[in-house]
């Protein structure tokens, strides 16, 4: 059956999320109404759409009237957003303030939850990325030629246990860890931030673990990882990178497993079930 005709709001962050996004969507033969901010989007995204406007960050009201003036009829999130300039008072509209500000949870899972929610309060529901890019879904089972060892595994388990546990409170998605101890816990600084400091404190042979909250929306906020994440485990010398399978984006996947096999990093995709009995 063919899909019918619509017309999808992107709103569309920084890296390379959003442009790929833009073009599975012009693939399916969706008409594509932009949103960019200033300062933040990806602006390669600009061409692929058939209509795009630049917004101030945090005026929510003029993003909401300009994606109903264009008849949208579906949104969807795409790329990053720095949160500390999303949470600054003097960027948000009335309209934004009253949504955030008066929530005692502020965590990225609650807050895009609200966000979506006003969405879809007026006829706009939003939608998962993945929805067009399906393959970009992190795969389950090993990944790279070398398999995690004994110490890698039980480390796995001990991560996957924390950033679990952590994800319940809509703390962070990222754990790293090393021979049963936490080296970082992700928080506002996002998942580079989060490495490095894990890596700094945790030294070499460091796993690092990345999941789905509990609880938060597929909609609006996947982990993701992609070349980048492997290149930083590289350089602060990480042996061991488990993601959630089926609930993770990996970005570049083919050139990101190439360069972990060379540096020897093992990748793996994960779920409840994945850990054997010993770990």
């Amino acid at each position: 059956m063919t899909e019918p005709v619509s017309t999808i709001g992107l709103i569309a962050g920084g890296k390379q999320f959003p442009v790929l996004v833009a073009r599975g969507v012009k693939a399916r033969g969706h008409r594509l109404v932009v949103a960019g901010f200033t300062g933040h989007t990806n602006m390669d995204v600009v061409p692929l759409a058939d209509v795009f406007r630049e917004l101030k960050l945090g005026k929510l009201n003029q993003l909401i009237s300009f994606l109903k003036e264009e008849k949208v009829d579906k949104v969807i999130m795409a790329g990053t957003i720095e949160k500390p300039k999303v949470m600054d008072i003097r960027h948000l509209d009335m309209r934004a303030i009253k949504l955030i500000l008066g929530r005692k949870d502020k965590g990225d899972s609650a807050l895009l939850g609200i966000i979506g929610r006003e969405f879809e309060k007026e006829g706009m529901p939003v939608v998962p990325a993945h929805e067009y890019l399906p393959d970009l879904l992190s795969p389950e089972g090993v990944m790279t030629r070398r398999e995690p060892d004994a110490r890698e595994w039980g480390d796995l388990r001990f991560a996957w246990d924390i950033a679990k546990e952590l994800g319940r409170m809509d703390v962070g998605q990222c754990v790293v860890v090393r021979e049963g101890i936490v080296a970082a816990v992700e928080a506002l600084e996002g998942t580079d931030e989060t490495l490095r400091r894990g890596f700094r404190y945790g030294g070499p042979e460091c796993v690092v673990v990345k999941v789905f909250k509990p609880g938060q929306q597929q909609e609006v906020d996947l982990p993701s990882l992609g070349l980048d994440t492997l290149k930083l485990m590289a350089e602060g010398k990480a042996t061991c990178l488990g993601v959630e399978a089926g609930k993770s984006l990996f970005f570049d996947r083919e050139a990101a497993i190439e360069f972990a096999d060379r540096a020897g990093i093992a990748v793996v995709g994960l779920t409840a079930d994945s850990f054997p009995e010993s770990s």
